[in-house]
């Protein structure tokens, strides 16, 4: 049996967050499947400039873009980025780095482990089970337990408090080099080549690319897998410039797609990151806020611990729902009625976004909505309703 004050399921960017931002006199353990830090690679890796100089991420893990093209069957939108520049995140190298802000910390990481389930007992503690590549099962006891397992909800599924999300992103991707290919430039591209999902392909800066495909399950019967197969014998990727060689990696990743959901603190068990469905529903990019997340929570743990508050954990609660609710709402409102589009319905909108200011593209795959832009949206929706109306 091991003791600790946290314990952190989950060795992504969230979790790795919250490790680095605990108070150094807390002891937490985190339980972390994978045998390394960062790999298998399971995201494609966008984000943005300005929240990873907010973060204080080092330039040394991206690749800045201010190049995006926007494909589909008949149209294209090239949009030179000015100001909210994106980046290509060194997986990782991110996470490992993410793993060492707390090397100095209370700190102790079990690779290679399953959380398998836990049971809290009369005194309000949580006892744990795990089963370790080398050790085999192991016990840890613990006040405070942070889900950070991704769409499992590993924690919260094993309490009965939340089940497992029924609607979720699913993408493969081919990473390779491609020595030809320009260092700042990012692709998105739909229609009929990826008619049930959605590609892209993105620069490192390792002098690789990562081309892409995710699917929406179950809004589509097809998987990741079939789409990139069928977007290999399309021919379209000479139309966007790239051709795949022999040799590649294979990345792939799971992300929940669902509605906003703002309990996040369940007693002295949290979710964060993917658990508490953080990525945005447009373009299914959370890393950023994965990080931003387990900061601000590891900020709620310390001044609950300190003080013996859990008014402090409602609170995050609180500013959480404030701080991503608003957009997540009208983000996933949008998810639904683009996941049904066919190739015209993607060959208007793709026109649409090239009329576009390059600050409004980047707000747009945010899920940022301002209220001009808002206002804006619905004014062309009723004005292509009425435009329908009188032919």
């Amino acid at each position: 049996m091991q003791d600790c004050d946290v314990l952190i399921v989950g060795g992504g960017p969230a979790g790795l967050s919250v490790a680095s931002h605990l108070a150094a006199d807390i002891k937490c353990i985190i339980v972390h499947q994978d045998a390394k830090i960062g790999q298998p690679v399971r995201t494609s890796g966008g984000s943005f400039l300005a929240d990873m100089k907010a973060l204080k991420i080092p330039d040394e893990y991206y690749q800045v873009i201010d190049k995006l093209d926007v494909f589909s069957d008949t149209a294209r939108a090239s949009i030179n980025i000015k100001s909210d520049k994106m980046v290509v995140l060194d997986i990782p190298k991110l996470y490992q780095y993410l793993a060492s802000l707390s090397d100095k910390n209370n700190r102790q990481i079990l690779l290679a482990s399953k959380f398998i389930s836990t049971v809290k007992q009369s005194d309000g503690k949580y006892i744990s089970e795990i089963r370790n590549r080398e050790i085999g099962q192991a016990s840890i006891r613990s006040k405070y337990i942070i889900d950070a397992s991704g769409w499992h909800c590993a924690v919260l599924n094993a309490l009965g408090l939340v089940e497992k999300p029924a609607r979720l992103g699913v993408g493969t991707e081919y990473e390779f080099v491609q020595k030809d290919y320009p260092d700042n430039r990012a692709i998105l591209f739909v229609g009929s080549p990826v008619l049930s999902g959605y590609g892209w392909v993105f620069p490192t800066n390792y002098n690789t690319i990562r081309l892409g495909v995710g699917v929406i399950k179950p809004d589509t019967e097809n998987n990741p897998r079939d789409v990139m197969q069928t977007l290999l014998e399309s021919g379209f990727l000479r139309k966007l410039g790239v051709e795949v060689p022999d040799d590649y990696t294979i990345n792939s990743g799971i992300l929940p797609s669902i509605e906003f959901e703002g309990k996040v603190v369940f007693g002295n068990v949290i979710r964060v990151g993917d658990s508490a469905n953080c990525a945005t529903p447009i373009a299914g990019e959370g890393i950023r806020i994965a990080i931003e997340q387990g900061r601000f929570l590891a900020d709620a743990l310390n001044g609950t611990i300190a003080q013996n508050n859990p008014q402090k954990l409602q609170d995050y609660q609180t500013a959480y729902t404030k701080k991503y609710g608003r957009d997540y709402k009208i983000g996933y409102w949008a998810n639904q009625r683009i996941s049904k589009y066919g190739p015209k319905d993607w060959d208007r909108s793709v026109n649409r976004i090239s009329k576009l200011q390059s600050s409004e593209i980047t707000d747009l795959l945010r899920s940022r909505f301002n209220f001009k832009n808002l206002l804006r949206t619905a004014f062309q929706h009723l004005r292509r309703k009425i435009m329908g109306m009188l032919k």
